[in-house]
């Protein structure tokens, strides 16, 4: 199944003609809307499961013109955040694990507008990924629970201002994970279009993801570049971190497609399986970067070692 808030944080199924409302199902007055919707659908889904899939087949389907699709988890209660994990097609061995967190503030929705902020960036770039979303709360999970306690997954861009310090890389996190604040800015976390549900996936590690800004692709890399599995991924975060229903975790990107973000933008990501939603940019200061893909930080991550003393890389 596909879970989606639309029109005014509706709960919904997707499908290919439209969505399906849901609200009368997950609550017999119909008023409970937004994170609060998709949380309840999240946590009581084997109960809901029966006459959700009865509406799935035999529902009246609102068609796509007439819906708004809105962020799927509109207000999580965390947004983890994996870094470095990814092989950028095989040029890197894994790194010793490391990650942060982003603001639950920098959410926005299909349709909606990454603002660049008044902040001293060389440059803002796009990172398109795969987001797990927790079913289950705790911590500490083990790589063998690990399946268990996702729910589904999404597309999110993890937008990120770049602003250079030099210098070594601070000390990775051994009791949580910090805020990434070039990485918090309000609109800096589009989500959407959906949950996909786990089952609606045959191997979260073998999906393409894709990023096209302006019609133009940038971003084109499969998840079987990964240099630690999601599982790995779940038992190094929750170590350090409690997770609760509804919970995001961004598992990271390959770098190699990464490119500027710029005023007037209409930018699209694509994973297989889930689906695919676009959003805009906008930018009061008008700064313009080059177009395309930007090959010198593509490098800079490929080649770089990332031991003790290297210079600070784009997180």
């Amino acid at each position: 199944m596909k879970f989606v808030l639309f029109n005014d944080g509706r709960p919904g199924l997707l499908r290919d003609e439209g969505v399906i409302d849901i609200s009368l199902a997950v609550d017999p007055g119909g008023a409970v809307r937004g994170q609060e919707a998709m949380e309840a659908v999240i946590v009581r889904i084997e109960e809901l499961r029966p006459e959700l899939s009865r509406m799935e087949h035999e529902g009246d389907v609102i068609g796509l013109a007439d819906v708004t699709l809105e962020a799927p988890l509109p207000l999580p209660n965390k947004i983890l955040c994996m870094g470095g994990n990814y092989r950028e097609f095989g040029a890197r061995n894994p790194e010793p694990m490391w990650g942060f967190r982003k603001a639950q503030s920098a959410i926005i929705g299909p349709g909606g507008a990454v603002e660049l902020p008044d902040v001293d960036a060389n440059i803002f770039h796009h990172e398109a990924e795969l987001v797990a979303v927790f079913g289950r709360g705790g911590k500490d999970i083990k790589q063998a629970d690990a399946t268990d306690s996702v729910f589904g997954y999404l597309c999110g861009v993890d937008v990120s201002a770049r602003i250079y310090t030099g210098g070594p890389r601070p000390p990775r996190p051994t009791t949580e994970l910090p805020i990434a604040p070039h990485k918090s800015y309000d609109t800096f976390a589009p989500i959407g279009p959906c949950i996909a549900t786990k089952d609606e996936i045959v191997d979260p590690h073998h999906l393409q993801v894709q990023l096209r800004v302006n019609d133009e692709l940038r971003v084109n890399y499969n998840t079987d570049d990964l240099a630690h599995s999601i599982a790995e991924s779940i038992e190094f975060a929750t170590a350090m971190e409690s997770v609760a229903p509804g919970d995001m975790f961004f598992i990271g990107t390959n770098h190699q497609g990464l490119g500027a973000m710029q005023d007037g933008d209409n930018i699209e990501i694509e994973i297989e399986s889930i689906g695919r939603f676009s959003f805009q940019v906008t930018d009061r200061l008008k700064r313009v970067w080059a177009r395309g893909v930007d090959e010198a930080t593509a490098t800079d991550i490929r080649e770089s070692a990332g031991g003790p003393g290297a210079k600070v890389r784009p997180l």
